[in-house]
Formats: structure tokens, sequence, C-alpha cells
């Protein structure tokens, strides 16, 4: 078992507790990760570029001139790429698919992978509990400025806050902190953990992760 330090919210030390190697003590596998966040990003993208074919293009139904005896070189559309304002050839279309499938087992486990890493990198900040009084801000970010006060960590770096359930009160005062993103301990996802720098959360988070990722 790995031991991580606890922090109360005072950022104070207030004890250890032993993380699940099946979760956080995996052996990492770079290209698998990065298959799963290419993954992740390319079917959160959409086709929004598209330009018109000759096909799409609207007018063109008649022949623009005669076929001889003019003089000129010979058309029958003024909707061909070649002419101005006629179609594009090869330009983007919004008929595109950028997705790219990856079995689960290898999504779960280079999620896994992914939080292994933050343990490894000293990237995990562990929290006794986390509460707020009210939906404040400046309540969070006093406990925020603790946390890289007492645990010697640069917050300012980026910061996911994994929730073990919703709790409104943080997400709400964490909206309009720069670099901090809060996150629901059953709904991760490996571009969200790799993308900030650290991940804090409290103790009870441990516990969602190791069931709903590994005793599904």
């Amino acid at each position: 078992m790995l031991k991580e330090i606890v922090y109360n919210q005072e950022g104070e030390e207030v004890g250890k507790v032993n993380l699940p190697a099946d979760v956080f003590g995996l052996e990492i596998n770079q290209d698998l990760i990065c298959q799963a966040v290419n993954a992740q990003r390319a079917n959160a993208r959409e086709s929004i570029a598209h330009t018109k074919d000759r096909s799409e293009v609207s007018g063109g139904g008649k022949k623009p001139w005669r076929q001889k005896g003019t003089g000129r070189a010979r058309h029958g559309s003024n909707r061909s790429p070649i002419w101005k304002g006629g179609g594009v050839t090869f330009g983007p279309t919004n008929e595109r698919v950028f997705t790219q499938k990856i079995n689960k087992k290898m999504k779960q486990k280079s999620l896994l992978m992914a939080l292994s890493s933050k343990v490894k990198d000293e990237e995990i900040i562990l929290l006794d509990k986390l509460d707020l009084t009210e939906a404040k801000t400046k309540k969070m970010a006093e406990i925020l400025n603790k946390l890289k006060n007492g645990a010697k960590k640069d917050i300012d770096k980026g910061v996911l806050i994994v929730l073990p359930a919703v709790d409104q009160k943080i997400i709400t005062a964490s909206r309009n902190l720069p670099k901090i993103k809060t996150i629901q301990a059953d709904s991760l996802n490996i571009y969200d953990i790799l993308n900030y720098h650290y991940l804090l959360m409290p103790k009870k988070s441990i516990k969602v992760i190791q069931e709903f990722y590994i005793k599904q």
C-alpha cells in the first residue's frame, strides 16, 4: 500500500492514509495514456468548417455561353471550381467524422495510470474533509492558499478538485477561481487529470474512485 499525507483545511498535516495500489500504484504506460487522451479530445471535436462544392453552390444551371463561335473557352456552368464564386475542390466539410474508438478496459486502465502518475510525481493533495459553510469564492481561495503554504504545493499551476459527491457550495465557490475545476470522483476523465497540475481530494473520494473504477 502507498502512504500519502493528509491535511486539514488549515494546511496542517493531520495524518497519513493508505492508497490502494490497484488505483494509485499502477505502472505507467505512456503510449496507452497518449492514445486515451487523443481519443477523448478527438471525440469532443466538432466539424464546424464547411465549404460548398459545385453541387451546393447556387445558380449555374444555365450554360454561360454557347459552345462554339464566341472565341472563348467552352464552359458548361459557372459553378465550376475554376470560376470565381464557384464550388471549392477538396475543401473542409461538416461531414467529417473525428471519432476515435477505445475499448472500455483500455480507457479505464489509462485513467488509473493517470492517477498513479499523480501520486508518483507528488501532485496529489489529500484532505481529511472539504466543507464550506457558505458558497463564497473568498473562503475557497483561503483554503487553497493555506494548502499552498502548508503542503508546499504551487497551487497556482492549476488544481482539479475531486469531490466524492456533488457539493454545490464548493462548486459555486470554485467557479471564479483561475485554473481551478471541480469534478465528481465517479465522473473522472483522463484529460482533466493530466491537464491540471494537482489533484485535490477529500479522503472519501478515494473510496468512491475504488468502488466505481475497480469493482464494476
